[in-house]
């Protein structure tokens, strides 16, 4: 028997079918895999292969709408690809709640994008950054020239920054280019001048140029978001200050803190996927912005009204586009967008902004209430009876059984199953 190995040579100039079969010889699945993989897709296989290296098939994530946004005076529906059952229905419940009050009101600081640029091995690194500096219009000039239609659409350089960071191998000179790169998330192009501009840095400054490539710390691009829920469309003033001390804990405490901010992700990211932008760029931005203080912290504040009403407002790195990337070859990434109705980055980005915070409340109010398992499992337990066989109106009764029975677990969904049959 052959050993088995992941080492193909050439893997990436096979066809599809000539890759399943390498496949299945190295992984010894059966016919029936592969033909889940192949018919895991909608997509035409050719713009797979152009996606991503090595393709086999696709990933479908379901694709649905939260109603009732209202943001900034305008009635939206927002697409959302996620695969979590509760997401879609608590931000729609939740954006429903505060519509009397005018539903969200955005803002966002820019478009502009981080490029870092490392400097070593430099002797006098304070006398380096001022060389740097000296240098602002000619740097500009450089990164400008990379991408002269980002100029001539109103974006490119913005702003030099220099900081002297002392690492462990001693200190480094890091140059910051802000671009601004407006209805591009903008990584291309902040990375090839980043590229082109540090043979010019190193040489003005006697160092040697390292790293070069754009920060997913947006600090530049921050979207804001806030609203008001009257105490009586939610409950009273007993779940009012629920939810504000839920907030607080999270606020102060970085366990809480990660779950309460994930929370807000499952918003964001879904929009950011279902819009084909990079979902691991702004969490990652959204979690170190968290903890820029030195203490991961929420990302959302709620207070109490004079009114006795919630207040909730939210600020983080959004970094999305609407052009470049998928947001331009991914057909189900056109038509979200078509949905949205968007007709730049900075809005997508507020509305983004407002997802987050609605998902987030609606996290608080069920846990300062009835707890996140009870709508979260009503929806989870459709999951579970497919999981254990139930077809057509099965799938209802058997998700409706197990959550009044508040186990919603495989073996239970089982012998539920059993009972449901053998009355028929």
């Amino acid at each position: 028997m052959s050993q088995r190995t992941s080492r193909i040579s050439g893997f990436h100039k096979l066809s599809r079918d000539e890759r399943l079969a390498a496949i299945q010889a190295v992984a010894g699945v059966d016919d029936a895999t592969l033909e889940v993989l192949k018919a895991s897709s909608a997509l035409p296989f050719e713009l797979l292969d152009r996606l991503v290296e090595n393709a086999i098939g696709g990933f479908t994530v379901p694709v649905g709408v939260a109603t009732n946004m209202i943001v900034d005076g305008r009635d939206l529906l927002i697409p959302m690809a996620t695969e979590e059952s509760s997401v879609i229905a608590a931000i729609s419940n939740t954006a429903r709640q505060c519509r009397d009050t005018g539903g969200f009101f955005t803002s966002i600081s820019g478009t502009e994008m981080i490029a870092q640029i490392q400097l070593v091995k430099l002797s006098d690194p304070w006398a380096g950054r001022a060389k740097v500096l000296e240098k602002k219009a000619e740097i500009a000039q450089i990164c400008d020239g990379c991408d002269p239609l980002l100029v001539k659409l109103g974006g490119g350089f913005r702003d030099l920054e220099v900081r002297i960071i002392d690492g462990r191998f001693g200190p480094m000179v890091v140059v910051h280019i802000i671009i601004d790169t407006k209805d591009a998330m903008g990584a291309n192009s902040v990375n090839t001048m980043a590229e082109t501009l540090a043979p010019s840095l190193a040489a003005w400054t006697g160092g040697r140029h390292h790293l070069r490539i754009l920060s997913n710390l947006a600090d530049r691009r921050l979207a804001r978001a806030r609203a008001v829920w009257r105490k009586e469309a939610i409950g009273g003033a007993e779940v009012v200050e629920g939810i504000v001390l839920a907030a607080d804990f999270a606020d102060h405490d970085p366990y809480r803190a990660a779950t309460h901010n994930k929370g807000i992700m499952n918003g964001v990211s879904a929009l950011t996927l279902a819009s084909g932008n990079d979902t691991r760029a702004i969490e990652a931005g959204a979690h170190a912005f968290a903890a820029r203080s030195g203490r991961y912290s929420s990302l959302s504040r709620f207070e109490i009204t004079a009114e006795g009403d919630v207040a909730g407002s939210i600020e983080l790195p959004m970094a999305l586009g609407i052009v470049g990337g998928a947001t331009k070859v991914h057909p189900t990434a056109q038509a979200c967008l078509k949905i949205l109705g968007v007709t730049n980055a900075a809005e997508l980005s507020r509305i983004a902004a407002a997802v987050g915070l609605a998902q987030n409340f609606g996290a608080l109010k069920a846990l300062a209430t009835v707890g996140i398992q009870q709508g979260h499992m009503t929806l989870h337990a459709q999951n579970v009876a497919i999981t254990a066989g139930a077809v057509g109106d099965e799938i209802a009764e058997l998700a409706r059984r197990l959550a009044e029975g508040r186990a919603v677990r495989q073996d239970v969904a089982e012998a539920i199953l059993a009972e449901i049959r053998a009355k028929k």
